[in-house]
């Protein structure tokens, strides 16, 4: 236990040393740098609000690619899934005339759906045609993006409508205000948007279901030997579709969290997801795909994001944090297949 730990502390340590050098290689400090990733993400309670709008999305994405990954249905079109949850979620808003908390829930629900529809998709091109599902769920995130476009530039569809002779966006209207997400406490200071709690709650469940159901144990049966699975009586086909839906349904629940939640504008955009699909991914790879230990993870991620606006004023580029992030990534999973070989 003590060398796993001093190997990956090495690891990390490694890491931020290079990263520290990229940043002074660009004619930044490091330490300055540093301190601007602090004061955005953890220095008061409204950097810590920051932080934890973005930690919701990546978590219920994490969370989400925990599934897939137990089944063996490795999800990577996370990114597009997010985006097709905001559109179907920004379309109910705008259009179903309810209101109250019934207008929230409709919007969750369906954007939901829509992910796992969307992801629904890879699995069966996979189940019919053989289409690997690495390279659907890949490529269907750059449908996704054109699909997004579109619509948020067709005036019958969702594009925002014309006020006088102003000139209309590549953007949607507005959602009213019954379709928003609510907060406990009060901006600015600390405030937890009920987005987090959402994920907090889909990720302690995920790990119940993966690791306490007759579900999960299929799950993992499936994902570790798919012929012995298919003798033991698992429905092969349909457990691993389920899987992957579940995966995109959070990942569309995460589009749904960015859409009503203060962490965007409120309205549906094409470049509203932000990287938050690929980053998810990434806290699933370097939280081993453990759901809980996602939150964690999560919780670093949506630091680095929340700061990394701050480094403008250094002078470092604000896409070093992606650098960062990468080499994190890389330090957890070569340290996690080292000792995995070793084991073997």
């Amino acid at each position: 236990m003590i060398a796993r730990l001093s190997l990956r502390s090495a690891a990390v340590g490694a890491a931020l040393a290079l990263s520290a050098a990229l940043v002074a290689a660009t004619g930044g400090s490091p330490a300055a740098a540093l301190r601007a990733l602090y004061q955005g993400s953890l220095a008061d309670p409204t950097a810590w609000t920051a932080t934890l709008l973005y930690v919701a999305p990546l978590l219920l994405v994490a969370a989400g690619a925990c599934v897939s990954a137990r089944s063996g249905m490795f999800n990577i079109g996370q990114e597009g899934q997010v985006l097709i949850g905001a559109l179907a979620g920004a379309w109910v808003a705008l259009r179903l005339a309810v209101g109250g908390p019934v207008l929230v829930v409709c919007v969750l629900v369906c954007a939901a759906l829509a992910g796992g529809a969307w992801a629904g998709l890879s699995a069966l091109m996979y189940r019919w045609r053989g289409v690997d599902v690495v390279v659907s769920t890949l490529l269907m995130t750059f449908v996704a993006q054109q699909v997004v476009a579109f619509a948020v530039t067709t005036p019958w569809l969702l594009q925002e409508s014309r006020v006088g002779d102003a000139a209309v966006s590549a953007q949607s209207n507005r959602l009213p205000a019954g379709a928003l997400l609510g907060s406990f406490g009060e901006y600015p200071g600390l405030a937890v948007n009920c987005g987090l709690v959402l994920a907090v709650v889909a990720a302690v469940l995920v790990a119940v279901a993966l690791d306490r159901t007759r579900w999960g144990f299929r799950l993992t049966m499936l994902g570790r030997n798919e012929i012995a699975a298919r003798h033991a009586g698992v429905r092969v086909a349909r457990l691993g579709g389920a899987a992957l839906a579940v995966s995109g349904g959070l990942a569309g629940l995460a589009g749904a969290v960015l859409l009503t939640s203060p962490v965007g504008a409120n309205r549906l955009q094409p470049g509203m997801s932000v990287g938050v699909g690929w980053d998810g991914l990434l806290v699933a790879l370097v939280a081993r795909n453990r759901p809980l230990l996602a939150l964690p993870v999560a919780l670093l991620f949506g630091a680095l994001r929340a700061g990394g606006g701050f480094l403008a004023a250094t002078g470092v580029p604000p896409y070093l944090v992606d650098v960062v992030k990468a080499l994190l990534v890389l330090a957890f999973v070569v340290v996690g297949r080292a000792r995995d070989a070793g084991e073997r």
